[in-house]
C-alpha cells in the first residue's frame, strides 16, 4: 500500500476517545492498515506502542464509536488475504510440471 513518511506525527493527535483496533510490529504494516480503513471511510492514526503502554509494537487506533466497523473492514482485508493465499498455493503445480511448456 502507500509510503508513508513520519512527518505526520499521528502521536500528537489527541488519543482520548480513540481505542486500539489493530497491534503490528511496525509502521509498514501499521500504514497498510490506516490506509484500508480510511479508503473505507474511518478516520486512523498509527501510534508507536510505548505511548499507551504496549512497548515493542505499532498501534492503529480510531475513534471509538468506529471501532466496530473498523474491525469489520480489518477482518474481511484478512480473510480475504488468506484465502487469496490459500488459493495461490493450492493452484501450484495442479497442471503439472510440463502444462506451459511450448512444444510447436
Amino acid at each position: 500500500m502507500g509510503n508513508y513518511s513520519k512527518g505526520r506525527d499521528d502521536a500528537q493527535v489527541g488519543l482520548k476517545g480513540y481505542v486500539v483496533v489493530a497491534s503490528v510490529d511496525d509502521f509498514d504494516e501499521a500504514y497498510e492498515y490506516r490506509s484500508l480503513l480510511e479508503v473505507n471511510d474511518i478516520e486512523a492514526i498509527a501510534v508507536e506502542g510505548s505511548e499507551i503502554g504496549r512497548p515493542d509494537t505499532v498501534v492503529v487506533m480510531v475513534q471509538e464509536e468506529h471501532a466496530d466497523e473498523a474491525q469489520v473492514v480489518i477482518e474481511s482485508q484478512d480473510a480475504y488475504d488468506d484465502f487469496y493465499d490459500m488459493s495461490m498455493e493450492d493452484d501450484e503445480g495442479e497442471f503439472g510440471d510440463d502444462f506451459f511448456d511450448d512444444e510447436l
